[in-house]
């Protein structure tokens, strides 16, 4: 028997995981699962109920319909509804037979009554058609999909790059947001970060939109063509706020040779290290979405061994009590503080001296460190060299 019971485990555990899986897709097979196991929970509390109706009166028949409410949709929640209302009738109408109508009884129905609507009208306002969970999980597994692609792949030797963000009020969704991209060969980093107009939640969907855009594009096109597609894109979206600030990076990692596109960004600052001090980037441009004919403007430069670029959005530099151009002085001030003994976690420590305001942050940092590592080559023939101190 024992040795059976192990045997079918595995089946079982499949059987479970798939009918999981289905449920999360949001497949009718996965929907009719979760129906049938709510309507045999629902006559078993009937059973009880009607056994012993102080035990399980008719209360209780709220657990089936809350817990339809997170995992179906419209139509078969519907039926469960009537499902449940059918059971109630049928407990209630034997207890009042047996023992008389109650007014909590009354009071009990009434409530069961306005819970029944209120939870058949919250799941017709899904505009997806899922239930809430399964429409943010889509939603979240969206997002996550997107920033995986907008994360700077590792660099090689005496490169580094960090990025920190924080969202308007703590929301997962922001208007804030990286897409990047490294040669096959890892000799050219790009990079695009992006602020779409609005804060928090409300700008998310349109940053994923966005986000999925570029995401396709950096790397097939020029930098300059990439922002006018972007900005086609934008133009064509017809939303109420549409329109983006983007700044955008292009590095030939060998030289350390860089070129900057900003479209109505706050400008990009460069760490000199021989001076120890943020310079103001004079790229400046027309932020995506509001002319159909952008203009922008280009500027180059080189990182030596020990310089940085760093891009941030507005709302790192302004805030209800600090003009704009007063917080980019800050940040230079703020910023060579906080690097003055190094680069570790420089972007999060930025972020933490800002206010926190109403406005999504984001800080964006790449570093020529110039230490490369000693190949395993390097390392074999400097060891096979005779030490001249002992001969």
């Amino acid at each position: 028997m024992t040795t059976r019971f192990r045997r079918a485990l595995p089946t079982v555990a499949r059987y479970v995981d798939d009918r999981i899986v289905r449920w999360r897709t949001g497949t009718s097979e996965g929907q009719v699962a979760v129906l049938v196991g709510l309507i045999v929970m629902a006559t078993g509390i009937l059973a009880v109920s009607l056994a012993s109706y102080n035990t399980f009166p008719a209360a209780t028949f709220v657990i089936p319909m809350l817990l339809g409410t997170m995992a179906l949709r419209y139509r078969p929640l519907l039926i469960l509804v009537l499902f449940i209302v059918v059971t109630i009738a049928i407990t209630v109408t034997l207890e009042t037979v047996q023992n008389g109508m109650t007014t909590g009884r009354v009071s009990t129905l009434v409530v069961m009554a306005i819970v029944a609507i209120i939870v058949l009208f919250e799941s017709s306002r899904h505009r997806s058609g899922l239930p809430g969970p399964l429409g943010e999980a889509m939603l979240v597994d969206l997002r996550d999909r997107l920033q995986a692609q907008g994360a700077v792949p590792p660099l090689p030797p005496g490169w580094s790059s960090q990025a920190a963000m924080m969202s308007a009020g703590g929301a997962k969704f922001a208007g804030d947001f990286l897409v990047a991209r490294l040669s096959d060969d890892e000799s050219r980093l790009e990079m695009v970060l992006v602020d779409v107009c609005g804060k928090g939640v409300a700008a998310g969907t349109q940053s994923l939109q966005l986000a999925g855009a570029l995401g396709g594009l950096i790397g097939a096109l020029p930098p300059l063509g990439l922002f006018a597609a972007a900005n086609d894109f934008l133009v064509r979206q017809n939303w109420n706020e549409g329109f983006a600030t983007a700044v955008h990076v292009l590095v030939d990692l060998p030289s350390g040779d860089y070129s900057i596109i900003n479209a109505g960004h706050p400008p990009a600052l460069r760490w000199h290290n021989g001076s120890k001090a943020w310079e103001i980037d004079g790229a400046r441009g027309t932020a995506l979405g509001v002319l159909k004919r952008p203009d922008f403007h280009q500027t180059i430069g080189t990182l030596d061994e020990g310089d940085a670029l760093m891009f941030y959005t507005d709302g790192v530099v302004e805030s209800r009590t600090q003009d704009f151009t007063a917080g980019i002085e800050w940040l230079r001030t703020a910023a060579a503080g906080v690097v003055s003994n190094g680069f570790d976690q420089a972007a999060r420590r930025i972020l933490e001296l800002v206010d926190s305001g109403k406005d999504d942050r984001a800080v964006l940092i790449l570093t020529r460190s110039g230490l490369v590592a000693p190949s395993a080559e390097d390392i074999a023939t400097s060891a096979s060299r005779p030490n001249p101190a002992h001969p």
